[in-house]
């Protein structure tokens, strides 16, 4: 079978993608998705192995920002809604445009090559071969895990977040979590619930920010300061964490000497009520590990039946030979707009953003223009390798350097960075078949 369009991945990005192609004309596509259903990691499947949410995970942007263009989430949906309701958003909006004949189920990407032509030939688990003018890759970046360095061996039960699904096997075990970000959180307060004991090692600060401020989700909050100026803003958010939750030493963790948003944010309005309750322990980083005994940098020693390490993932592209792309272990991803392949024209990157704020509403811009582009009626720039080496030096520059941030954005600059492209483009009258 041959295609003009192939998408990867019928998660949040995906989905985005199929709907904006088929609404700039281009029918000729397919969207191939290795589960049975929609949604990614937000389709809930409690098997170990497969990258889900956990039972109890809501969304961490409020709902308000998380929209896809046009289509706003129900009314009826609390401010930061489940992943149970976000999944079914995912199904009305895929119903809603019509879009699931284009998507195949149980279609897992093996192997994908590109030709002489620029084209795709991509082949499937179960053999079939499909081939692409164009490769729109939506297959997220919370499949492949980051494990940390123990320095020793862990004798008791170590696992990543990753195939952390409920809290249920965890009850009256002592438990150490590791990491600062929000899974890290969400284990451990989970945890706390039913463990005998629970830690959370960080080996920096973070700004645990709670999920309301002056009783309005903090994203919500925020976007009132965007007319400020970034140093009288960050100035100004870490005035109201201070009027809001106090020092951070209080709660024995490290107080941050940078601004707010040079960090990815923790949303959990539940951790710090944990820590002065006395269920999470806050402990410093690791320095080594022998049998169930962990040490900290600190000179603490405590013994744990379970480790939980929360330390990121991977960008994964496994269908792509080793030598010809990978990005597992990069620092920086050279990428115009996180989308645009200087050496592969027609290789576009959807949603390989880690913003602070939803990934879905901007994969659904991004897709709007790599829909454009398809068309014709939208050119990159010139000196496209030196755009897209100056993007990620700027993301160096204005993020903390941690592998965390290697794909991170500002929401709302970001969104608008991508529409001024959008603007660019050239009538509909243009566009090729």
């Amino acid at each position: 079978m041959q295609y003009k369009a192939v998408v990867i991945g019928a998660g949040c990005s995906g989905i985005t993608a199929v709907k904006n192609l088929v609404e700039n004309g281009l029918t000729d596509i397919i969207c191939l998705e290795q589960n049975d259903a929609i949604g990614g990691n937000w389709y809930f499947n409690d098997t170990q192995g497969h990258s889900s949410v956990c039972e109890t995970t809501h969304i961490i942007s409020s709902k308000t920002l998380s929209s896809y263009r046009g289509y706003p989430m129900p009314d009826s949906y609390p401010d930061y809604p489940s992943h149970v309701q976000l999944l079914q958003y995912f199904n009305d909006y895929v119903d809603h445009f019509d879009l699931r004949k284009y998507i195949q189920f149980n279609s897992k990407v093996q192997h994908i090559e590109k030709l002489k032509d620029e084209s795709w030939q991509i082949k499937l688990s179960n053999g079939d071969e499909i081939r692409s003018q164009y490769l729109l890759l939506s297959n997220g970046h919370h499949s492949v895990p980051r494990y940390p360095d123990l320095n020793g061996e862990f004798t008791g039960r170590f696992l990543h977040s990753h195939d952390y699904k409920n809290n249920e096997s965890f009850k009256g075990e002592r438990v150490l979590v590791i990491g600062g970000g929000n899974s890290a959180c969400d284990c451990a307060v989970e945890c706390s619930r039913v463990a005998d004991h629970v830690s959370i090692s960080m080996r920096r600060a973070h700004y645990i920010i709670p999920k309301f401020i002056m009783g309005v989700p903090t994203d919500v909050f925020n976007q009132r300061s965007l007319w400020l100026p970034n140093w009288i803003k960050n100035l100004a958010l870490k005035l109201v964490l201070k009027l809001q939750i106090g020092s951070y030493t209080r709660y024995n963790l490290q107080d941050p000497k940078f601004s707010v948003t040079e960090d990815h944010p923790t949303l959990n309005s539940e951790l710090l009520y944990k820590i002065r309750h006395g269920k999470v322990h806050v402990q410093k980083g690791l320095k080594k590990i022998s049998g169930q005994t962990v040490q900290f940098v600190d000179g603490t020693e405590r013994e744990y039946d379970t480790i939980i390490a929360s330390t990121g993932f991977k960008v994964a592209t496994p269908f792509f030979d080793k030598d010809f792309l990978d990005y597992s272990d990069a620092d920086r991803i050279d990428l115009f707009l996180r989308m645009f392949h200087p050496e592969h024209k027609n290789l576009i990157f959807i949603g390989l953003v880690q913003p602070q704020g939803a990934i879905w509403p901007i994969s659904d811009v991004q897709s709007e223009l790599a829909a454009l582009y398809i068309q014709d009626r939208y050119e990159t720039p010139q000196h496209l390798e030196s755009l897209a080496k100056k993007e990620a030096d700027a993301i160096q520059n204005q993020f903390l350097k941690s592998k965390r941030h290697t794909i991170e954005v500002d929401f709302h600059e970001f969104v608008k960075k991508v529409k001024r492209e959008i603007k660019k483009a050239k009538p509909a009258a243009y566009a090729t078949p």
